[in-house]
């Protein structure tokens, strides 16, 4: 409750003091801080107080925490001399000499930072493609990337869109928009020498393309050309998978007529060497015994001819007709004469139009101890 409210029994805080010379009393105590004499009235013996100790103890504490710096396991800390370089701060407490003689700038040596961006670029053939680019990289050394060149950032961003614009401009479009990766090591290298030529202190970790699009006026007609190459890749796909099934079956027959030939004509070539060896065996008995041979080979070749066509036996009286078949067999007596006559003309007929029917052997093949008839 304030002291002026009703109620408060008057408790008034200045009855029976002086304002004018509590405030007066105030003063005189700050000019005492300083050095200064209190008022003569106010009945104390003088006292002083000498500023120099505070300012002197400030300093102090402003000394101890100006001479030593902290640096971090990720920071660098670079110390100038009156302004001149003179040594690199490494992690831990390091001691320097306090402002204005040393001062420190801190680095993050060990951050790894990122520039990206996409532009359009003109490609050998006459083409616009967009392409984009992601470069990462970090500090190396601190003090060329503070004093060796002005804004090192910036100057990594102009030099990344130069190479990438010569490195586009010197290859076709097929390779910027399928094979970006055969452009990415060398853009990297020209980066990198012309950061190490400009003094940026920086280094390149990763560089990559990972955007390569047409321009979006053109992107449906480039998209037309992927399809028509794909369709052309699957074509000759079925084609080179259709020459793989074909060929080896068309091989295998070959090889298979090809065996049969040779094997035909190895056969014919064994039989007429054959011949021609008894040939000249037939010839050697001829030339010794002329009527033997004849009559033999007259009768050889009746037996063959008997042999392959039918043949018709009749009785002595003319009514009793008997049929004998190649095979041996013999058709029924009580066959009538034009129906047997007419089987023995088909199956002769057969025989004439069927040359390779198996003959029975002639005399000069049969085993030994079989004579002819």
């Amino acid at each position: 409750m304030a002291w002026n409210q009703p109620g408060n029994r008057g408790n008034d805080p200045w009855r029976g003091k002086d304002p004018n010379r509590e405030v007066q009393a105030f003063v005189e105590r700050l000019r005492g801080m300083f050095g200064g004499g209190t008022g003569g009235g106010s009945g104390r013996s003088g006292e002083s107080f000498n500023p120099l100790y505070l300012i002197g103890g400030l300093l102090v504490v402003w000394l101890l925490f100006n001479s030593f710096r902290l640096i971090d396991e990720r920071e660098r800390g670079v110390v100038l001399r009156f302004g001149e370089f003179s040594r690199m701060m490494e992690p831990g407490l390091n001691f320097k000499l306090p402002w204005p003689v040393e001062t420190v700038f801190v680095v993050q040596a060990q951050q790894v930072m990122a520039e990206s961006d996409q532009m359009l670029v003109l490609t050998r053939d006459e083409n616009l493609v967009e392409i984009g680019y992601n470069v990462q990289f970090q500090i190396i050394d601190p003090e060329r990337y503070l004093f060796g060149s002005r804004g090192a950032e910036g100057l990594l961003k102009q030099i990344t869109e130069s190479a990438v614009r010569e490195a586009i401009g010197n290859a076709t479009l097929e390779t910027a928009l399928n094979r970006r990766d055969t452009l990415t090591p060398a853009v990297r290298d020209a980066v990198q020498a012309a950061l190490d030529r400009f003094n940026t202190g920086l280094a390149v970790t990763q560089l990559g393309l990972p955007v390569a699009s047409p321009p979006a006026p053109v992107k449906a007609a480039f998209d037309d050309v992927i399809a028509a190459e794909q369709d052309a890749q699957r074509f000759q796909n079925e084609a080179q998978a259709y020459e793989g099934r074909v060929v080896p079956e068309a091989r295998g027959q070959a090889s298979r007529i090809l065996a049969a030939a040779q094997g035909h004509r190895d056969a014919v070539i064994a039989r007429a060497e054959g011949e021609a060896e008894r040939f000249g065996q037939l010839l050697t008995e001829y030339e010794r015994n002329p009527q033997v041979v004849r009559q033999r080979l007259y009768l050889e070749t009746m037996q063959e001819v008997l042999m392959r066509n039918p043949r018709v036996l009749l009785g002595s009286q003319g009514n009793t007709l008997l049929l004998q078949m190649p095979g041996g067999t013999a058709a029924p007596a009580a066959a009538p004469p034009s129906q047997v006559l007419a089987q023995a003309a088909a199956q002769a007929q057969a025989a004439v139009n069927n040359p390779e029917t198996p003959r029975p052997p002639r005399a000069a093949e049969r085993p030994a101890g079989q004579g002819s008839r």
